[in-house]
């Protein structure tokens, strides 16, 4: 299974270069070509495996090229004790009739680090696949807890740099700490006067800067994402639902197969994007509700 540009579908790469690039040159998206399936068997299986299994046997079907062992040896570094210290990675908790999926409890409190803590392992290992030896650079746009959680992830992984753009004024005094804060031979951050929008913007327009990447290319460096742009950052995010869905079943409260809705805190749509490719790819997912707060540019 290849990856298609989603501005020009007959620009198709490998996974591991889709990852590595994290934006076609003309500024579309990398998504699989086809969609896996997992069977309603192989979700009833999830129930007895920790979450580092179950995150490893999903990705192992939207990360063609990366071997089971791969996946497996990542999602345990990723997802030990260590960095997500409880027993269970996202527990599911019940509220009344309804049930709330935990995912705070990584490095950074945000729900990003299952994905963050994943994407610079897929990058290290992208390296190696596509023989490039350059130091991927890598930019981000943030609002507040991506920032952090990108940081904390790619700090001193060797062969990358990371550069954070974040509105000045825009976020919330901790989230800024945080940022300014992070210790790291290969971070820097960058306030920009203006907003999210902005932040995000500039990032995109350098990605398909084509005089920037022959300048970068002759300093034996590359640019690539850590936002939801690039498909190593959404996968990791697939693997939440079917573990949140695995715990129903265990639990009892539903049977294999019957159908569940997810309501998402929602404000730059990957997360909820994360869910949509889960239920196309088998997971009996009803509804998939975007919600949102004030910052209501997706629900308007």
């Amino acid at each position: 299974m290849n990856f298609e540009s989603t501005r020009d579908s007959s620009v198709s790469v490998s996974c591991a270069q889709a990852i590595l690039r994290g934006l076609s040159a003309e500024g579309g998206l990398f998504v699989p070509e086809q969609f896996p399936h997992v069977s309603q068997e192989e979700i009833a299986a999830l129930r007895n495996l920790a979450y580092p299994e179950q995150a490893a046997f999903i990705l192992e079907r939207w990360l063609p090229g990366f071997t089971p062992d791969e996946l497996a040896r990542m999602t345990i570094e990723a997802y030990s004790a260590q960095r997500f210290p409880a027993d269970v990675a996202a527990p599911l908790v019940a509220a009344d009739d309804l049930f709330v999926l935990e995912l705070f409890r990584g490095p950074t409190s945000a729900f990003k680090d299952f994905a963050l803590q994943m994407l610079p392992r897929l990058i290290s290992s992208a390296r190696v696949k596509c023989e490039d030896t350059r130091t991927v650079s890598i930019l981000v746009a943030t609002s507040g807890d991506t920032g952090k959680a990108a940081l904390e992830g790619f700090c001193d992984i060797p062969g990358t740099k990371i550069c954070v753009f974040y509105p000045d004024g825009g976020t919330s005094d901790i989230q800024r700490l945080q940022m300014a804060t992070q210790r790291g031979e290969n971070v820097s951050v960058v306030a920009v006067r203006g907003n999210f929008d902005d932040c995000q913007t500039g990032v995109k327009h350098l990605f398909t800067d084509e005089a920037l990447a022959r300048e970068l290319d002759g300093a034996g460096a590359v640019l690539s994402s850590a936002n939801s742009i690039n498909w190593g950052r959404l996968a990791p995010q697939i693997a939440y639902y079917f573990s949140a869905y695995a715990q129903l079943c265990d639990r009892g409260v539903i049977a294999c197969g019957e159908e569940v809705d997810f309501c998402v805190p929602t404000g730059n749509f990957g997360n909820i994007l994360a869910g949509w490719f889960a239920k196309r790819s088998g997971l009996p997912i009803g509804q998939l509700v975007c919600a949102s707060n004030q910052n209501n540019v997706l629900t308007d």
